[in-house]
């Protein structure tokens, strides 16, 4: 097991378990276990050294170049969408333990929106003075679905928090919309292909050890969502078919996020070597260990109609 594994293992993200029965029987940390977990795996992200990273982009064609600004560019605009759009889950903590971890969740966001804008200055050379300059200049590379996503599902479940913080239906939504579908069923995806394929290649080690860090503290989200999940929609029907229906809703919206410009999002593609088949498989397999875990099945909702 390697040290991110490990880590990953321990704070129970039933996502990266082996099996469906193992991730059912995982006990779930709770958000002060998950709060202690963050000062310990603290990271830095103006630490990480890209010297070999510009070395690596130098040597890349013009199309490649083209490619890596494109496939990162959902990550780069995506954790800023998520790090503005956060406070209104941190109004609706429960308790000083829930608030605790709440803020080092937005905190961890921040940290890797300027992970990714540091790797856009320092190595790709989108280094626009005006940060609004370089998002704008990195949302040219978005496609519909992402809009869809991230700048109306997520804001509008993010608005509902704010004018309620006591909302029950309003945080399931949310937590929902972000824990399951945004970080642990399109996010941890995308992280695991695209490391996989620098480690592969041997490119970009900066960038991979800060992709790295950033995917363990989103298993440490992703477990957050689950705990909260299981002990509210796990014991309440109509909340777990809110759950189902949200999921039904946003799935097909986040398949799409990753289809390569000019491709149908219903054939087959490939992102860097990979097919939509295996890219869809791998996310299927977490989000169907998570609901395990949260003790609602994807497809309950529907086999009732």
């Amino acid at each position: 097991m390697t040290t991110l594994d490990a880590l990953v293992a321990e704070q129970g993200d039933p996502g990266a378990a082996e099996s469906e029965e193992q991730a059912s029987r995982l006990k779930l940390q709770t958000p002060q276990q998950l709060y202690e977990l963050w000062e310990r795996q603290h990271w830095q992200s103006q630490d990480l050294d890209f010297s070999q990273d510009k070395q690596n982009y130098a040597r890349l064609t013009e199309e490649q170049r083209d490619n890596l600004t494109w496939v990162l560019s959902s990550f780069f605009i995506g954790e800023e969408r998520v790090t503005t759009q956060f406070s209104g889950l941190v109004m609706a903590y429960e308790d000083e333990h829930e608030e605790s971890f709440l803020t080092t969740q937005q905190v961890d966001e921040a940290r890797h929106m300027q992970f990714f804008d540091r790797f856009y200055r320092e190595v790709i050379g989108i280094d626009n003075p005006d940060f609004d300059d370089r998002l704008g200049r990195v949302r040219e590379e978005l496609n519909e679905a992402f809009v869809k996503l991230f700048d109306e599902s997520l804001v509008e479940a993010g608005n509902r928090l704010i004018a309620d913080p006591t909302d029950c239906e309003a945080k399931v939504d949310f937590i929902t919309t972000y824990h399951m579908v945004i970080e642990g069923t399109l996010a941890l995806t995308g992280q695991n292909f695209i490391t996989r394929y620098m480690e592969e290649n041997d490119l970009f080690p900066g960038f991979v050890e800060g992709f790295n860090n950033v995917a363990r503290d989103e298993h440490r989200h992703v477990a957050y969502g689950t705990w909260y999940l299981q002990r509210t929609v796990g014991d309440d029907d109509s909340l777990a078919q809110r759950m189902q229906e949200k999921l039904q809703e946003l799935i097909p919206i986040a398949a799409g996020v990753f289809v390569p410009p000019g491709h149908d999002p219903s054939e087959e593609w490939e992102i860097l070597g990979y097919s939509s088949t295996e890219v869809s498989e791998f996310a299927f397999k977490s989000l169907s260990r998570r609901l395990k875990a949260i003790g609602v099945p994807l497809e309950k909702a529907r086999a009732a109609a």
